[in-house]
């Protein structure tokens, strides 16, 4: 594993503070400190050796995100860190946002794409996510002009407590997406939603 990826592993794996604190609101929370890059390399399962060669893109800014399945047709706005280390998300319940320091759609790695389940009495851009089912279809328009299309090969909903960061930020020997909002019950105590949804999806 290149030390780029390490690095990258490492950083993203830093941003999921926001993530485990709630993507329905803007949390302050700080975020928990990050595994050595060394750990993080170490902890991910070993992927099995394709049996063909997989495809692959360049990297390239996403601009468009299309998902049939939930009606979820929108342009795609940048995200990054905020001052104090958590993940940024999307100030719209409406928008959904691209991780940018990490991998994007096409390359071998999982792409992040955040979006809110509801906010400010409005249902969010991601309000159906848990209704997505494996086999289902999801396409990345790139600013290049590939096109990038994937397929769902898992959902969950997770307890925030138990965020899978790794599998979530991680590298990975092929490309991948995630999607992810809230979910499950919420804590009007804390103000946020309890767990995380996660759609995962590889490249076609």
């Amino acid at each position: 594993m290149t030390r780029r990826v390490l690095g990258l592993a490492a950083a993203t794996l830093t941003a999921t503070g926001a993530l485990l604190a709630g993507v329905a609101f803007l949390p302050r929370e700080a975020p928990p400190a990050p595994p050595p890059a060394e750990a993080v390399a170490l902890a991910l399962p070993a992927a099995a050796s394709p049996s063909s060669p997989v495809r692959e893109l360049p990297r390239s800014r996403p601009v468009r995100l299309d998902v049939g399945r939930i009606g979820v047709h929108t342009d795609l706005i940048m995200l990054g860190l905020n001052p104090d280390g958590t993940v940024q998300v999307p100030e719209e319940p409406e928008d959904a946002g691209w991780y940018a320091p990490g991998y994007a759609p096409g390359e071998p790695g999982g792409a992040v794409i955040l979006g809110h389940v509801d906010g400010k009495g409005r249902d969010g851009v991601f309000h159906d996510l848990g209704r997505m089912r494996r086999g289902d279809v999801i396409d990345v328009t790139r600013a290049d002009g590939k096109p990038a299309r994937f397929t769902v090969t898992s959902v969950e909903r997770v307890a925030k407590s138990r965020f899978p960061a790794q599998r979530v930020y991680g590298p990975l020997d092929h490309p991948a997406l995630r999607l992810v909002t809230c979910g499950g019950s919420f804590d009007a105590a804390t103000g946020h939603y309890r767990d995380n949804v996660i759609v995962y999806a590889d490249l076609e």
